[in-house]
Order: structure tokens, then sequence, then C-alpha cells
């Protein structure tokens, strides 16, 4: 059978663009470490590490997760590699072995499995009949909460295999529930607990006697978002006490002790991003908050053995890992680098801790702070090609909005800059827009910063009003105002930039995802002066429309929009890129997952088509990606999503512009004759 291969070649002496900068085929071939946990006598660190799929070897498809053991030498070794999906590691208690989520073998469904440190094969621990989604361990290992979702009964299934198989929009949702397991004898099957709503995830507590669970009234994204509530229960499924916490949810962990429970949460329901750090009693109640005055968000959270809780925070452009005590008296610092940005931690009981951060030159790696050492300490190096590479300056940029808010953002400069020379730019419009860019490693398939820069262009993330890592009155300056101040942040960002010498003001390009990509649609229509090109993914076009098709109107209501489009039409109407159609004059590159459950692909449709049906419509062309979601997860997908977005800049920012290029494109590919 004759095959047909993907050549991503990784020597940097055949880069696309020149010996020793990045080419968007090294870019597709990026590692990153992403899950860690230390066992708890600190002598190992279990972690796993993304691989994308090498197209010229493996079908196409969302990257691997392989893992990967530190030992007691400081040397990593491989675990289970390969073309494997490992998620959701931890230690089992009381023994040297990494439990983990897979499907492995004969699993029809990805189950709870275990594999000994010291080697050996990995064994099925627990099933459930439609999989495992999460699990928890009894503190004395004899015991797991599993979380598994509910089975369609004997009646329905034979219906649909039958091919009664509709959809009923909102209804007959399949709920999680949370079952117990014995792991000790003989092992039965798992018993169930009565409680009320869909669980989404569980922690024991070290004393045993009772668990914390994440519940959400129905399992929808939008209840999943906004409606996750704290209950405090028995192992046998009585209601100990409830943590009414308003609005959106994060991480939870229980004291060593067991006498208190912190989490990441918000105060009030309008928060759009949970960053508070919370701690209520072992029943629950109300809670303390812990840095009431933080003016960043709290990202990650743990205990170290002495009782003090350790946090991330994200501030502005930078991260901190700090301790804090539990009635927040007291706080110190355990690190603060500005270009290293942490992402995961985990402690040992003996004080280790261990960190996932990214620096400007390289992606998510493990590092370890040793107890009593105060520098991390890299352990591995997932890219060391990285080394040979001729990366850009990165620096922070800061500047005035133009009612005078001081806001951040990160420049990404030409590889070949000359001091004097004007050079074009593309802007990366973040999502959300409760999210934000820090200091960190930025290049992906979609921001291909460092490669950009090899082509010779400036780009650049802003952190504009609503992003998150500024505190909770940041985040709420852009709700109820959608497409107002937000945007123009954008605009006087490139302004800045122009006026420092550094941009070309004729040769401006944007792109972004979701909310970037209606930032993206924004800057193409009612903008359209001041952009030369636009690459929109993901995005919004039609305001009054994505409200009626999204997963997510709740969320959109109370911590976007604050009012019901019946409420306000014209609110909804003008900030609407379609509403601005018959200004367009940039060419617009518009890509879109055709199975985005949260923005729907009609979303471009529209706009598509408003635009297409202009007297003197501009450059445009639209691509959908079928059976993606938001964003895209296969390898093939990423790739021609690359190369679209960087040969579309390039033929309006610094080529001959006029009509879109082909919209068939040269993907590398050769023959191979060989079966």
């Amino acid at each position: 059978m004759k095959r047909i291969f993907l050549v991503l070649c990784l020597s940097l002496m055949v880069s696309a663009v020149a010996a020793e900068s990045m080419g968007l085929e090294a870019i597709a071939k990026l590692q990153s470490v992403s899950e860690i946990a230390v066992s708890p006598d600190g002598r190992h660190i279990a972690y796993t590490v993304s691989v994308p799929r090498d197209l010229s070897r493996e079908d196409d498809g969302p990257a691997w997760s392989e893992l990967h053991v530190v030992g007691p030498d400081g040397e990593s070794q491989p675990f289970i590699t390969g073309q494997v999906n490992i998620g959701s590691i931890s230690w089992q208690p009381d023994r040297d072995a990494i439990a983990f989520i897979a499907k492995r073998g004969e699993d029809e469904h990805a189950q709870l499995h275990l594999i000994p440190v010291r080697g050996g094969e990995s064994r099925r621990l627990a099933e459930l009949p439609g999989g495992i989604s999460g699990y928890s361990f009894h503190p004395d290992g004899t015991r797991v909460a599993l979380i598994g979702t509910e089975q369609q009964n004997e009646d329905e299934r034979e219906l649909a295999d039958r091919g009664f198989d509709q959809i009923i929009y909102e209804e007959g949702l399949l709920n999680r529930r949370l079952f117990i397991q014995s792991l000790t004898g003989v092992q039965g099957e798992s018993e169930a607990l009565d409680i009320e709503g869909s669980i989404q995830a569980v922690e024991w507590s070290p004393a045993g006697d009772r668990l914390a669970v994440k519940v959400t009234p129905n399992q929808l994204v939008d209840d999943t978002l906004m409606f996750q509530r704290i209950r405090i229960v028995t192992p046998e499924g009585e209601v100990l006490g409830r943590v009414e916490n308003p609005g959106k949810l994060g991480a939870m962990a229980w004291s060593p002790d067991g006498s208190h429970l912190a989490f990441i949460g918000t105060t009030i329901v309008n928060d759009p991003s949970e960053g508070r750090l919370l701690v209520v009693g072992s029943s629950g109640g109300d809670w303390n908050h812990l840095m009431p005055g933080l003016e960043g968000h709290i990202r990650q959270l743990g205990w170290s053995t002495s009782g003090e809780l350790l946090f991330v925070s994200h501030e502005g452009v930078e991260t901190r890992v700090g301790r804090i005590s539990l009635d927040g008296s007291e706080q110190s610092g355990i690190l603060h680098q500005p270009e290293l940005i942490v992402g995961r931690i985990h402690a040992s009981d003996n004080g280790k801790l261990a960190l996932t951060a990214s620096t400007p030159r390289h992606p998510n790696e493990l590092f370890v702070i040793e107890s009593g050492e105060s520098e991390p300490r890299r352990l591995t190096r997932s890219n060391d090609w990285l080394d040979a590479v001729d990366m850009a300056r990165q620096s922070v940029f800061e500047y005035q909005a133009e009612d005078g808010l001081e806001l951040q953002g990160l420049l990404v400069w030409p590889l070949d800059y000359q001091e004097g020379q004007r050079y074009p730019l593309i802007l990366a419009a973040h999502g959300g827009p409760e999210a934000h860019y820090s200091n960190g490693w930025l290049t992906s398939y979609n921001l291909p910063a460092q490669h950009a820069a090899a082509e010779g262009y400036f780009m650049f993330y802003p952190n504009y009003r609503g992003s998150t890592g500024r505190g909770v009155d940041f985040t709420l300056l852009s709700q109820g105002r959608p497409a107002k101040e937000e945007f123009s942040d954008l605009v006087d960002g490139i302004d800045a930039l122009i006026e420092a010498g550094l941009v070309d003001a004729d040769r401006v390009g944007i792109t972004g995802g979701s909310y970037g990509g209606y930032a993206s649609a924004w800057a193409a229509t009612y903008y359209s002066e001041r952009f030369a090109a636009a690459v929109m993914n993901v995005g919004l076009s039609d305001k009054i429309a994505m409200f009626g098709t999204s997963d997510i109107p709740q969320e959109l209501y109370l911590v976007h929009y604050r009012t019901w489009p019946w409420e306000d039409w014209d609110l909804y109407r003008e900030a609407s890129p379609i509403f601005y159609a018959d200004r367009a004059r940039t060419p617009l590159l518009i890509l879109h997952g055709a199975a985005d459950p949260r923005v729907d692909p009609t979303q471009s449709r529209i706009l598509y088509r408003f635009l297409k049906l202009q007297e003197n419509p501009p450059p445009l062309r639209l691509v959908l990606y079928p059976g993606e979601g938001h964003g895209n997860a296969r390898a093939a997908s990423r790739w021609d999503y690359s190369l679209r977005l960087m040969r579309w800049m390039n033929h309006y920012l610094k080529g001959e512009g006029g009509d879109p290029p082909p919209y068939q494109l040269d993907y590398g590919l050769e023959p191979d004759n060989e079966d």
C-alpha cells in the first residue's frame, strides 16, 4: 500500500528560514512536561511528557502523553512511552507505585492502572463500565474513590444499536457519579454513592473519614464553568457539610491533618476567573480569604507538612511561588524569577518541591527545589536541540491606554533587528478575555513567535483590560462593554510601538483564537484601516447568534455581558463585527473547527458571507477543520494551520498582496512506495 509521509525534519541546518533559526517544522515537534507527582518520600518524581505525533510514521491525531520518572540519582527514565495517553498521575499510598488513568491493553475505556516504580508491567487497578475520569485514594491505600459516567440502560442501548440514536438537546444527560471500591482481598463491584448532581472531582481527606467532592447540577459545560460547588461527604455518601462558593472553582486540597480544605475560587459570581485563595474547615461552611489584596491570580496550591499553604500566583507577566500560614497572617516567598514561569507544583513529605516551568528559551520542563534550598534545578531537557537555535529577544513592553490605564505586553523582536529600521508586526490577541500572557515560552502552532521573528517580524502579546494576572478589579473592567476599551487597548499598543520607532504602521497584522478571534474580526472590520492582514481562529462575529448557539450562555451573561440580549439589543448588535462589514478592507483568513461547541462554526460562516456579499469585498478565505473543536488538536490540522497563517501574513505584510494566495498548500509531502 502506498503511503504518504510528512517530512518534518528537525535538523536546524535545513530550517525553512535560515540555519539555526526556528522553522515551523520544528515547532510542530516541540515536546513539553505536563503533569508531575512527587513520591511521598521525595525519592522519585513521576511526570508526563506531551509528544506530538510524527506524521511520517503515525496516523494523524492529537499528541501522545508518555510517563517518565526521575529517580534518586536525578536521572530520568522512560516508563510508559510510544503511542500512549497517560494522565491523572499520582502515587498510591504506602506503595512505591504510580497510579494513572489510561486506555491500556483490552480496555474499552480509560481505566485506573498501577505501575511499580522499581520495574515491571502496569496492571489495571480499578475499572468502571464507562471508564474512569477521576479518582482519589483513601490515605491507607485500601480503598479508592472513582468518578465515572452513568450508563444508558439496556433498553436505551438496544434502541441506539438499532439506529435510534437521536440527540435530545440538553436533555437525557448522563451525569458523573462517585463510586467507592475496595483494593484489598477479592475486588468486587464498586459501590455507587447517592449524591445529588454530577461529580467533577474528588479528594479523600487525610483523616480518612470524609471526602471533598465538586458537584454540578448537571453535566452541562455551563454548569462545570459557573456552578461547581463543594460538598463534604462520608465514604457512604452522607453530606456532612457544604461550601456555597459563588462562581468559578479551581483546584482544592486537604491540609495534612485533614482539619481544613483549601481551594481556588471566587468571592463574587461575576469574577470571570477563579484566582482567590480560600480555606474552610473540614465540614465546609464559611471560607477565609487568605490574600484579599492580591493583584494577581492564584493558579496552583498545595500544602507543606508543617501546615502552611503553598501557592503559585500569576502577577502581571510573572509568576511567584510562596507559602502562607493557615490564617493568612504570615507569608513568605519560595521562588520568584521574572523569566521562569511556573505552571504546576507538587511537594513531598520531606519538603522537596517539584514544579513545571517555562522560559523564553524553552517550553515547560521539570524543575526541583530541594528542602532548604532556594534555587530551582532543572531535571529535564525535552527539546535539547533548542540549545542550538538562535532565539529572538523577548522583552516586557509597557504602555498607556488612551484613558491612562497602565498596560503590559510581551514583545518578541525580529531575529535580525537593526536599530532605526521599522518592521512588520503580528499582534497576538489572547482569548477569554479572562486569560493573559506570561514572560515564558510563547511559541506554538497558532502563535509561532520565534518563527515569525526569524522571518523578520515583531510579534506582540498584549494583556488588554479584562485579562487575568492583575486582580479582580482589572478583569471586571471590560464586563458589559464588549469591543470598546478592551480592543482600543490593542490599537493603543500598536501606536506605542510605532511611536517607539519599531513598527511599520502600514504592515500590521493581527491573529488570535476564541475571544482573540473576536478581536481579529473586530480589527478586520471596525478597525480595518489599521490592519493590513488578519487571521481569525474560532472567533465571534455575531454576538446575538453567539448567545443562541454557544454551550456557555450563563457564563457569557454572568462574567462577560452582564445583560441579556433582549434587555439591550443595541449592545449586542454594535459589538458584532458583521455590523461593520461595509468597512472591511483587511485581507481576512478565517479558520474554524467544524465541531466547535463553544463558538459555533456559523460565526465564521456568517462573517464570511457578510463580507463576501459586499460590493468590494476584501481578500477572504474560510477554512473549516472536520472533527476539530475549539482549537485544533490533530497534528495534520495544526500543521495546515501554521502554514496558512504564516503564508497569509507573508503575502500581505511582506509580499505582493492583492488576491489571496492559492488555497492549495505544499505540506512537504513525498510519496513512499514502500508497503
